[in-house]
């Protein structure tokens, strides 16, 4: 009995030493790649979608690409251009649809993509757009510009 706790308490030691903690935050997750810092986090159910906004740096418009968790996992679902640019999908995959809104935007539908390790580079021209629900959140404000982050998704 007395080894086991031994045992135990070395290993609880041993991950403080290296740094290690326990995950405290759940839902949709907002970090560093490389340090894995957290910047913020949200919650967000199973099925819960979100979007990212940022203007396109080659034909300058607004870009949205909305994605949903399933199975724990963030999917990327739909994107929403106005132009045609470097990087900006010009055809339609297998299982993919597009229809256009009032406002002239172009909005492709039916991608079935896992996003593992989906990191994004904040802007420092102009600023990334988080939408969860109603609310709108700068990722200037809550991360920095220039700054990477990965979304992450825990249970």
């Amino acid at each position: 009995m007395k080894f086991a706790v031994g045992v135990a308490a070395v290993l609880v030691i041993a991950a403080i030493l290296l740094g290690f903690s326990w995950p405290k935050e759940k839902g949709l997750i907002l970090r560093n790649p490389q340090t894995r810092e957290v910047y913020t986090s949200f919650s967000l159910e199973e099925g819960g979608r979100f979007s990212i906004t940022f203007i396109h740096s080659v034909n300058k418009t607004p870009l949205t690409d909305v994605y949903e968790i399933r199975g724990g996992d963030i999917y990327v679902v739909e994107t929403k251009y106005y132009g045609f640019g470097a990087g900006v999908q010009t055809e339609l995959e297998e299982g993919q649809s597009l229809r256009y809104a009032e406002d002239g935007a172009m909005i492709i539908s039916g991608f079935n993509k896992k996003m593992t390790g989906m990191v994004y580079v904040v802007g420092k021209i102009s600023d990334h757009v988080l939408k969860i629900g109603e609310a709108d959140y700068s990722l200037t404000e809550l991360c920095g510009k220039g700054s990477a982050v990965e979304f992450v998704y825990r249970r």
